[in-house]
């Protein structure tokens, strides 16, 4: 019941909301809906479009049931009624929420406000192309910024293009709105001027960050086009600001804007400090185009004269016989000096810069003593543009947490030469590529408003795959140079990173592969790549063969070789612990499978099926056999096609863990033991039917299959297998008793037991004391005639 009346009302509730018209109403129901309580009560008529389609609906009573017929018709848009109101802003909460919770680092307001006076810079430059009278007679095209630790101040002052007052109203007393994006805009609407793309400016709250250090900011401000100086103020935590005209002679300025923190208690000794200015200038705004002035304390050595005192006990000279000399003395003077000498070498064409300039630009940028060992320096046109200089240094990291991290310091990034982050999270270079170093210019990277942070977008994909690209070409001009040793060299310093990309990165295999280097059974000393393992395979080699070990040592002399070193087979020995995921992320190269020769179903392409079905058939039963013996601890015991000197092997199943990766998993400190246990596959053991111990197995098997000295043989023939196959064995006190068990029977006393040896000397010394009697005095009988201690 329920169901069906939820339906009713719903149908008549849909039919209550149709349009209607003078030729359309529900004001007197059919029969077949006949007003009830359950039923809403129905609406009154009104006429119901939407912005953009109406329907024409009209309804037909026939034999008491009602038809409705609705046709599509285009409305005009009605204007929404009521009345309009616009957003309204606490200001002092806005300012609060800018200064507090936009910027995460407070360093971060000499960089604003050195960006505002370059824009000012910018401005004057462009439009004096048109109006050189704006230029007048105010000096050079500078910044210059002054510290003063005693009254806790900074003044920052550029020879800009200034402000009117009406314009302070607008930048300063507006908050989000940016002067340089109108500029720009400005621009862009007049073609015939074009537009400056060097400006920096964009969301209109930089200039706020000043208040993240300072409880008062005070601006004076000169235009050339007015003839008045203004001046702005305002203090912290305030929604109002006061302008005023500067009246006072002493600081009348001939042309820009100069801005005067009053630093915050809590700040003024950091940021009053002329070094921390230096610095902070060095590292945010070391390549904006103009030059910047900071006040600092220096020293100089001068010449004095003084005048010699006189001895002790001599009389005072008179002025004309005083006797001066000359004395070096050094002095502390206070002067501007240029912070930002360094130039931005990517701004210019590669064609123009010689190799001492890069590397020496790497070692100022990144503090580094040494030469790079390459770079490559580029400039990408088209959906994204932007300029980049990358290095690949001469050392790799010291320890493992920077292979691990992908959070390096090692990409410095700018937008407009202006520095914003070597902070990044994998946004530009992937994990695999972090030891890469060097700076990337854009002016199209999407920033949150704080400029710190770099937003995730379609640009940020395609720029970061045009950087990877440039680094391979890279690393790959290197495998191809002349000098070896520089690939060497990067090879042993980097050689994990690349094998982390076979894994991190799919995409890239093509690109990743080729610079591989391995260890290989034709070439032990010497590191080969995988194109000269191709060039040297045999015509009927069809699989890149390898072998994952813990060491060189242990790979050279591993059972699993000596079938195929004997059929000239080439081997790659993989003994870093990465070195096996990464081949087995990359499968094939050059349509060529990579084959483990450690695991089951080893094909080598040249095999006997007739030899290996006789073997099969010949020692099927003592496969079975041995299968008893060692119960669930093996999967099954089969013929081998790889051995030709040992007697046994034990292989990993087809798509289990080698042994060397249950070997590296088990050392895993958060290791699962479960998914241990299930990854761990099968073993299966493989035995060789030429070997003399599975003869005499097999003649045991035959001949006396119950016997305790031949299972116990089984037993450590199995034991022995495990590890010399790489595997360890489970309890090494019990393989080590069965091996002790198995010398003390094939030693069997075979040159006299030194137990044995040492009664015949024995027996020989009874023979001689009993043939000489020797007399024996008892202590007491034994006395000197002078004893004083004796008594008759």
């Amino acid at each position: 019941m329920a169901p069906v009346l939820s339906r009713t009302m719903a149908a008549t509730a849909s039919l209550a909301s149709l349009p209607s018209s003078s030729s359309f109403s529900l004001s007197r129901p059919s029969s077949a809906l006949r007003r009830t309580a359950f039923l809403p009560p129905q609406p009154p008529r009104r006429k119901c479009l939407s912005s953009t389609t109406a329907l024409k609906c009209k309804h037909q009573a026939r034999r008491g049931r009602l038809s409705v017929r609705c046709e599509a018709a285009v409305a005009e848009p009605e204007e929404a009624t009521g009345e309009k109101f616009e957003y309204q802003a606490e200001v002092s909460r806005l300012m609060d929420l800018i200064v507090h919770s936009l910027y995460s680092h407070k360093e971060v307001f000499l960089r604003e406000l050195v960006s505002n006076a370059s824009d000012a810079l910018d401005k004057l430059r462009f439009l004096s192309v048109t109006e050189p009278s704006l230029l007048g007679e105010a000096g050079e095209l500078e910044i210059r910024i002054k510290p003063d630790p005693d009254n806790g101040t900074i003044t920052i002052t550029d020879t800009g293009i200034g402000m009117t007052k009406e314009e302070l109203v607008d930048c300063l007393g507006t908050i989000a709105q940016s002067g340089t994006s109108k500029f720009l805009k400005a621009l862009k609407e007049n073609k015939d001027l074009g537009a400056d793309n060097g400006l920096i400016g964009q969301f209109g709250v930089g200039f706020y960050s000043a208040f993240l250090v300072a409880d008062r900011v005070i601006v004076s401000t000169k235009s050339p086009r007015s003839d008045k100086q203004y001046v702005w103020e305002a203090v912290a935590d305030s929604s109002s600001y006061v302008i005023r005209e500067e009246t006072d002679p002493e600081k009348v300025l001939r042309r820009g804007t100069q801005i005067t923190l009053h630093l915050r208690p809590d700040d003024k000794y950091e940021f009053s400090e002329p070094s921390k200015i230096q610095s902070l200038v060095k590292n945010y705004s070391q390549f904006v185009s103009f030059p910047i002035f900071t006040w600092q304390e220096k020293s100089r050595t001068v010449e004095v004269e003084e005048e010699e005192e006189p001895k002790e006990g001599e009389e005072p000279k008179t002025e004309g016989d005083i006797k001066k000399t000359k004395k070096t003395k050094t002095e502390k003077y206070w002067d501007w000096e240029l912070a930002n000498e360094t130039k931005p070498i990517w701004m210019r064409s590669s064609k123009d810069t010689d190799k001492e300039e890069y590397n020496e630009f790497y070692k100022k940028t990144f503090n580094e003593f040494l030469e790079p060992l390459a770079y490559t320096h580029f400039t990408t046109e088209g959906e994204v543009e932007f300029r980049s200089i990358l290095y690949i240094p001469s050392m790799g990291p010291l320890n493992n947490e920077e292979v691990v991290s992908p959070k390096t310091k090692n990409i410095r990034l700018y937008v407009k030469r202006v520095f914003i982050s070597d902070d990044f999270d994998g946004e530009l270079f992937p994990r695999y590529l972090s030891f890469v170093k060097g700076v990337v210019d854009s002016n199209d990277l999407p920033l949150n408003v704080s400029r710190e942070i770099l937003q995730e977008s379609r640009i940020v994909r395609i720029m970061r795959k045009r950087l990877v690209r440039k680094t391979f070409d890279m690393i790959q001009d290197l495998a191809e140079g002349e000098n070896k040793e520089d690939y060497k060299k990067f090879w042993e310093n980097f050689g994990r990173f690349i094998k982390l990309g076979c894994i991190e990165d799919s995409g890239n295999h093509k690109r990743i592969t080729p610079l591989l280097r391995f260890y290989s059974s034709k070439s032990e000393d010497e590191l080969k790549s995988l194109d000269e393992y191709v060039e040297n395979m045999g015509e009927n080699q069809k699989a890149i063969y390898y072998l994952a070990t813990d060491s060189l040592k242990s790979a050279k002399s591993a059972p699993f070789l000596e079938k195929l070193l004997q059929k000239d087979i080439e081997v790659l020995y993989l003994v870093d612990p990465i070195d096996e995921v990464a081949i087995q992320n990359l499968q094939t190269y050059k349509e060529k499978k990579f084959v483990d020769i450690s695991k089951e179903d080893l094909e080598l392409g040249d095999e006997d099926e007739v030899k290996d079905r006789e073997n099969k058939q010949e020692y099927n039963l003592l496969c079975d056999w041995i299968k008893q013996q060692l119960g669930d601890t093996i999967a099954k015991v089969q013929v081998s096609k790889r051995l030709s000197s040992s007697p046994c092997v034990l292989v990993s199943g087809k798509f289990g863990w080698s042994a060397n990766m249950e070997r590296i998993m088990k050392a895993q400190a958060l290791g699962d033991q479960a998914s241990l246990e299930f990854m761990r596959g099968r073993r299966i053991l493989e035995i060789n039917p030429d070997h003399p111990i599975i003869k005499d197995l097999s003649a045991a098997c035959k001949n006396a299959p119950d016997s305790s000295e031949a299972k116990r043989a089984v037993e450590l023939l199995y034991d022995t297998a495990q590890i010399s196959s790489g595997f360890s064995p489970e309890s090494p006190a019990e393989l080590g008793n069965k091996i002790y068990g198995m010398m003390e029977l094939a030693l069997g006393g075979r040159w006299g037991r030194a137990d044995e040896e040492g009664d015949a000397p024995a027996d020989a010394d009874s023979k001689e004391n009993a043939s000489t009697e020797t007399e024996v005095f008892e202590p007491s009988e034994v006395i000197a005639e002078n004893d004083p201690w004796t008594t008759d």
